[in-house]
């Protein structure tokens, strides 16, 4: 399969010219929010063209959870695509979901620029954008006047965090407000406890701060739409087995694991280009291929704690089909990427999809879901 991106559009934006990464970002979702855009003229002209280049359809990689149909098993991770521009594009791009927010109550600018950087030798983003978005009541209305023209064909989730102003103590009532603005636009939601760019939001981990949070937010869920939560690769195995005893206390649908990591060991890259400053000093978490065997290992753990009975999303350091089939037989059932898409470009969908079912034909399984915690057998 040829792919431009990796050939002619890599080069340059990691090793050519010095585009400020945040501003490269945005214009992408410019470019995403045009091809999504309603109607049937000019703008609705690629959309065949991407759907061909981008989707690959096969029964093999369908599987249905919570109720809900994916078609294939990768979907767009949380942070990419936070107030929602390109939510009708993300299926011409061939993901089987997508993931929006992180979104929380009230507007925020997030933190100082500049927040957002790539460590290229690592394949690597380091980012401390801090859930910079437009709050929850302006992508409740944004996604009201999307869905009530076009509902997109894959699920969607919204992901939801705290907002910087909210008391730690007043953490409940913030994501409860966001899920009822949010709740008829949402097919799943996820409660985000685990990004390192809020001050304090990760001890929101700790049973005693989450339990209250989870309990709120499923008294609002009158339709039973499935909730999840998204931890840390740096929690320790007891406070991970903490989260697995709330999420089973609480009936939630799932974990999402994991979250970008603080931690800094094994890098190439030294010194941020931008900053000038040492990696180890520079606060915010770190995604991409670093983070890719800890989020396995933190996968195979639920599966194995779990015996398989509650369904992970896996994420962290997926470019690759060995590495989505790593995490799935791990224990995964679904997977996301956002670093990886990144490095790899849009292509990277298909190509991962079809090494998928190269890797089934290959251990004689007719379907995507029994691979799914293949190592635990």
């Amino acid at each position: 399969m040829k792919d431009p991106y990796r050939q002619f559009v890599r080069p340059l934006l990691f090793h050519g010219v010095t585009l400020d990464p945040e501003f490269l970002h945005h214009r992408t979702l410019d470019l995403l929010a045009w091809l999504g855009s309603s109607g049937d003229g000019p703008l609705a002209q690629p959309r065949p063209w991407l759907r061909r280049q981008f989707s690959l359809s096969d029964d093999r990689l369908a599987q249905t959870c919570w109720g809900l149909t994916f078609a294939n098993p990768l979907g767009l991770a949380a942070g990419f695509d936070k107030d929602g521009a390109g939510a009708r594009a993300w299926p011409l791009l061939g993901f089987g979901f997508a993931e929006l927010g992180t979104v929380t109550r009230y507007p925020q600018p997030g933190n100082p620029q500049p927040r957002l950087f790539r460590l290229v030798k690592d394949e690597a983003v380091l980012n401390r954008m801090g859930f910079n978005n437009r709050g929850a009541a302006a992508l409740a209305e944004r996604l009201g006047a999307y869905w009530a023209t076009h509902r997109p064909p894959i699920p969607i989730g919204i992901n939801l965090g705290k907002s910087k102003v909210t008391d730690l103590a007043d953490a409940a009532a913030d994501y409860r407000f966001s899920f009822q603005q949010l709740y008829p636009y949402g097919d799943y939601f996820v409660v985000n406890v685990s990004s390192p760019n809020t001050p304090g939001l990760r001890s929101l981990q700790a049973a005693d701060q989450l339990g209250p949070i989870l309990a709120t937010l499923q008294a609002e869920n009158h339709d039973g739409k499935p909730l999840l939560v998204k931890i840390a690769p740096d929690l320790a195995w007891p406070d991970i087995d903490a989260v697995i005893e709330l999420a089973q206390t609480y009936n939630l649908a799932g974990m999402i694991a994991t979250n970008t990591t603080i931690a800094r060991t094994g890098l190439k890259t030294q010194t941020l280009l931008q900053t000038g400053n040492p990696v180890a000093e520079e606060a915010g978490g770190l995604s991409g291929a670093p983070l890719r065997q800890r989020s396995t290992e933190v996968i195979h753990y639920i599966y194995r704690r779990t015996g398989g009975t509650l369904p992970i999303v896996g994420v962290g350091g997926i470019f690759t089909a060995a590495d989505a089939w790593d995490k799935i037989t791990a224990g995964a059932t679904l997977l996301q990427t956002y670093t990886g898409w990144i490095y790899e470009g849009p292509w990277m969908v298909p190509r991962l999809l079809e090494g998928l079912l190269t890797q089934l034909e290959a251990h004689q399984l007719s379907c995507i879901a029994d691979a799914v915690g293949l190592s635990h057998r």
